[in-house]
């Protein structure tokens, strides 16, 4: 490894100091002197910036599936801690005149990463020529600087800018357009919309899906029917952003354009379709899931139980009942969650059959999901947990019964006040109090 690799990945660990402009153009020289994955890897940590780079948009993936626990019951004491990941941030920054001016001379520079940097730290700075530096650049005859301008006024997100960046989206450069769709979806101006529109039928598929992209971070309805068109495109990807873009719109309208969607070939498509669906969270979405319930694939039917349970509608009940014996473990899981989430009544004898479930991450969903839909049927089922091995499962059991608050529940509850488990026995302390506080 070349000393300037080494160099510039410790420049990802270790933040260099930006105070003075001859150590930046010292930096900015062995970051163009290094392998560009390491030179990204720099460019990341020396800007702060824990997003996607190069103007790039993220793969449109759904959130992580819920797990969800009993929360924190009074007098009962504990409660699962779930934690974050921090996500990136890109704090403003002040840098004296002369390092702001070494950056700025680095907007040409002959390396495509060095340059980057240096949009990135310019728009963080916000100096009062930044605007019309990079509108500039945007004209250049250089395409690689015409791109490099678009980062930087994406990064800048100034309204003003708004003609140039659309502009660009005519360019015959297909990264400059690139670059133009998602600077408008940093923006997320709906003045853009139309422009973005006619993006869609670019013939470059990375224009299309950042385009898509773009789109979806503008959150307007107005962009439902350009978004249409994508859901026929012929690359999955586009396919696959138009859905992602529709489900973050959130609008009941995107309901119906999605119904074809659910019988595409690929099953990434299917998936995101059931994602998209649960987040617009309309209840009209029930029967257009219907199809992804039953999908050969286990991540297409995980997704569906999801969105489910994000729609909250007894319409749903149905749906999910045959999922609670599916052969694939997470989708068990995710549909009883969904059960939990609907809170139905009439669900009790469709979760019940989990309790006896061979794992008992299923048997703590179903008892959680119980205690949920709080419904006095649902007592006997869980009192016959009180004995199970698990010792978590016997204190989600104990937890369900309190939310139930059925007196009927005591006797088996008074019955394991000294279980073998301290969280078992608060749990069941904390159950018979809430339900002798009702009587």
């Amino acid at each position: 490894m070349t000393p300037a690799v080494l160099l510039t990945a410790a420049l990802a660990i270790q933040q260099p100091d930006l105070r003075d402009a001859e150590s930046v153009g010292r930096l900015l020289a062995s970051l163009r002197a290094a392998d560009p994955a390491v030179c990204e890897l720099a460019g990341r940590s020396l800007t702060n910036f824990g997003g996607m780079w190069d103007g790039d948009v993220p793969a449109p993936m759904p959130m992580p599936m819920p797990m969800p626990m009993p929360m924190p019951m009074p007098r009962a004491g504990g409660g699962i801690d779930i934690k974050t990941p921090p996500l990136g941030a890109r704090a403003g920054t002040a840098l004296e005149p002369q390092v702001l001016q070494a950056f700025r001379g680095a907007l040409k520079d002959s390396s495509r990463c060095v340059r980057h940097i240096a949009a990135r730290m310019v728009a963080r700075a916000r100096p009062a020529w930044a605007s019309t530096e990079f509108g500039g650049l945007a004209k250049d005859a250089d395409a690689g600087l015409r791109e490099t301008a678009l980062l930087g006024l994406g990064e800048l997100e100034d309204p003003q800018t708004i003609g140039v960046m659309t502009a660009a989206l005519g360019d015959r450069d297909p990264a400059v357009r690139g670059m133009a769709a998602w600077a408008l979806g940093e923006l997320e101006h709906p003045e853009a919309i139309p422009a973005l529109g006619r993006a869609m039928n670019d013939e470059s598929p990375v224009v299309r899906r950042r385009a898509a992209w773009a789109l979806g971070q503008i959150e307007d309805e107005a962009a439902l029917a350009p978004l249409e068109g994508g859901l026929r495109d012929r690359s999955p990807e586009v396919r696959q952003m138009a859905i992602w873009a529709i489900g973050e719109i959130e609008s009941a309208k995107g309901v119906p354009l999605l119904r074809g969607a659910v019988g595409d070939a690929d099953w990434k498509t299917r998936q995101m379709t059931a994602w998209a669906l649960g987040e617009i969270e309309d209840r009209s979405a029930v029967n257009v899931l219907a199809p992804l319930v039953k999908d050969r694939d286990a991540r297409v039917r995980r997704m569906a139980a999801w969105a489910l349970g994000e729609i909250e509608s007894g319409l749903a009940v149905a749906l999910l009942a045959p999922l609670v014996g599916d052969p694939v473990l997470d989708v068990r899981l995710t549909a009883l969650w969904a059960f939990g989430e609907i809170e139905a009544h009439d669900s009790v004898d469709m979760v019940a059959p989990a309790l006896k479930d061979g794992d008992p991450a299923v048997r703590r969903m179903a008892a959680w999901a119980l205690g949920e839909i709080e419904s006095s049927a649902a007592v006997g089922p869980l009192t016959a947990l009180l004995r199970d091995p698990d010792d978590t499962v016997r204190a989600i059991a104990a937890w369900a019964l309190g939310e139930i608050e059925s007196p009927s529940a005591l006797p088996a509850l008074e019955a394991v006040r000294d279980d073998r488990s301290p969280t078992v026995r608060r749990a069941v302390r904390w159950a018979i109090g809430t339900i002798d506080d009702r009587r």
